[in-house]
């Protein structure tokens, strides 16, 4: 499913109108190609073009569609007419001149070896002219000669005011497109369903955050205990030439570092597309789960995708049609599906829309509305480090969000512990753990007496585990207006032990609370302070001793509810503030 609904996405944009966003043909790949060798028509070279464009280290080279790389990796294999400086000018940049000459003969052998048809190219006769008579002492003057000698860059070849390169000129690319293997095992192709050679070694992929630089792969068969019934490698997945060539240039595409279609999801690298073309509900889903350079604007775009589905207008009109969200993760040099998701659109957009709902919370001024996974995922990782989410955890959480499924328990686990270690409920921890705990009530409302904890502050809320952190937060706030300018309160000693087992703290707590309200000048506010505890023990009826995990998120949601709510300005009546009117 996987493969050809990848291999789908390349025909659609293979066929694509505009030449910009159109995916190569067969035998072409996408390869940024800092340096360019103009030649006239007799060899002689006119100059090197720099294509690349930016500042300092950040300089990017154009993207040209050049013919499909070989797969290398200590050995010496050439590309047809690109390549590295080593190979296309035999430049030794590495003190090693005897891998160098063997590397250029490699690279002149492949020219060598093109039909001779092709041969008479003049790109290709003015190429061989260059090796014969001019070679890389003719460039040795040139101004970016000894970045190429120190850098080693990928260098290819161009005609004097012709628009292509030597590499795509008409007669090559033709013969290209007839470069399929004659002889190999036929097979019924796995994507296709046509009788077809069988692809032995399948193209690398690359930009999987984490994997291996030179890329890793996604059908790879390499050790006899893979192999069964004495097929070996490719034989054991049998896919075309075709249709290899088509799901890996695809999938390479979608995981470009300028690719529109990929977030990062924890260690999963996740790219996602439509069925059929549809660039506002691609760019919508990047915006409801990517990061964005400002989050204004990311803000707007999801405040836009929520408006067309609540209008219903997210899919166009067309329900029946896939949406895909796939999730890689690097595993040596394979890469591991961590999670793949396929529904149709009008399921993905009452299911981001529920997201979004579970997430809501009272918030202060600075805090997002619509915060990202990303930074989700962070708030509940040790140190808030990317490296220190736990591996699996972005994964299980994106399809739960994508099927509308419970939320791992990790999840609430983390979020908890790390409100436990820093003894602080920030917005973003408060709003996993409201997400879990609601998710887990609606889908096992069995396991628990309590209903759906709502976004603020929740008076009727009878849970003791909310209700205690209410009153650890009432605590808090008497011992802050007692004592102005503490560096520290009840909070940084006592808040793990009153979210665990909270009768071992409460009784000394509250013993605390008197002395802290005598302090108070305002006797109506303290009076105010003493209806406030009285209304939140109300209803309990003893301290517990322990809290189970799904307590203690509850205790650090009332908590979070209150602390909150004693800077609301509202005036809804149900808050301290109106409390405070009344007695004045």
């Amino acid at each position: 499913m996987i493969l050809q609904a990848l291999y789908d996405y390349y025909r659609r944009k293979a066929a694509d109108s505009d030449p910009t966003r159109r995916l190569p043909a067969f035998g072409l790949e996408d390869k940024e190609i800092p340096f360019i060798v103009e030649l006239n028509a007799e060899g002689r070279p006119l100059g090197i073009i720099d294509t690349r464009q930016g500042d300092g280290k950040k300089k990017q080279a154009r993207r040209y569609q050049v013919p499909q790389g070989v797969k290398r990796s200590s050995g010496v294999a050439a590309n047809l007419l690109w390549d590295t400086a080593e190979y296309a000018l035999g430049v030794d940049t590495k003190g090693k001149p005897e891998r160098v000459v063997e590397q250029h003969a490699a690279f002149r052998r492949r020219i060598a070896e093109l039909p001779a048809a092709t041969r008479q190219d003049v790109g290709i006769q003015a190429l061989e002219s260059f090796y014969a008579d001019y070679g890389q002492a003719a460039l040795a003057a040139d101004p970016v000669w000894p970045e190429i000698v120190e850098g080693n860059p990928v260098v290819t070849f161009r005609l004097h005011n012709d628009g292509d390169l030597i590499c795509q000129r008409p007669a090559l690319v033709a013969g290209l497109g007839d470069a399929v293997e004659e002889g190999g095992k036929q097979a019924f192709c796995l994507v296709t369903g046509q009788a077809a050679p069988v692809e032995r070694l399948h193209t690398a992929i690359k930009g999987v955050w984490g994997a291996q630089s030179a890329g890793a792969n996604l059908v790879s068969f390499n050790l006899d205990a893979f192999a069964s019934y004495n097929k070996e490698q490719g034989d054991n997945a049998p896919v075309s030439p075709l249709a290899a060539f088509a799901y890996t240039t695809a999938l390479n595409h979608l995981l470009d570092r300028n690719s529109r279609q990929r977030i990062q999801v924890g260690d999963a690298s996740t790219v996602f597309w439509a069925q059929k073309e549809d660039a506002g509900i691609e760019e919508g889903f990047a915006a409801v789960f990517g990061e964005r350079d400002d989050p204004d604007t990311r803000s707007e775009q999801v405040h836009a995708v929520l408006g067309a589905v609540q209008s219903g207008k997210f899919d166009g009109g067309r329900g029946k049609e896939l949406f895909y969200v796939l999730g890689l993760a690097p595993n040596a040099a394979r890469v591991s599906v961590r999670f793949w998701h396929a529904a149709p659109l009008h399921e993905i957009a009452l299911h981001i829309r529920q997201w979004f709902a579970d997430l809501k919370v009272v918030r202060g001024a600075k805090d997002q509305e619509y915060p990202s996974l990303f930074r989700l995922l962070a708030a509940c990782a040790q140190q808030g480090k990317a490296d220190n989410i736990p591996p699996k955890l972005g994964g299980d959480i994106m399809r739960a969000i994508l099927s509308g499924s419970p939320f791992p328990a990790t999840w609430l686990n983390a979020a908890v512990l790390r409100c436990r270690a820093e003894q602080n409920v920030t917005c973003l921890r408060a709003a996993a753990i409201k997400a879990c705990l609601n998710r887990l009530q609606r889908f096992q409302p069995n396991q628990s007496l309590d209903k759906e904890l709502s976004d603020m502050l929740d008076l009727e809320n009878n849970s003791p585990a909310y209700r205690l952190g209410r009153l650890f937060a009432a605590l808090e706030k008497i011992q802050e207006e007692a004592s102005p300018g503490l560096n520290a309160t009840i909070r940084e000693r006592y808040y793990g032990a009153a979210s665990s087992t909270p009768v071992a703290v409460f009784t000394t707590l509250l013993r605390l609370k008197n002395h802290h309200l005598a302090k108070l000048q305002n006797r109506g506010r303290a009076v105010n302070f003493e209806r406030l505890l009285g209304e939140i023990m109300g209803g309990l009826s003893d301290f517990p001793k322990h809290l189970s995990l799904t307590e203690q998120g509850r205790f650090a949601l009332g908590y979070y509810h209150q602390r909150h709510d004693f800077f609301n300005k509202s005036e809804s009546g149900q808050t301290m503030q109106s409390t405070q009117g009344e007695s004045k």
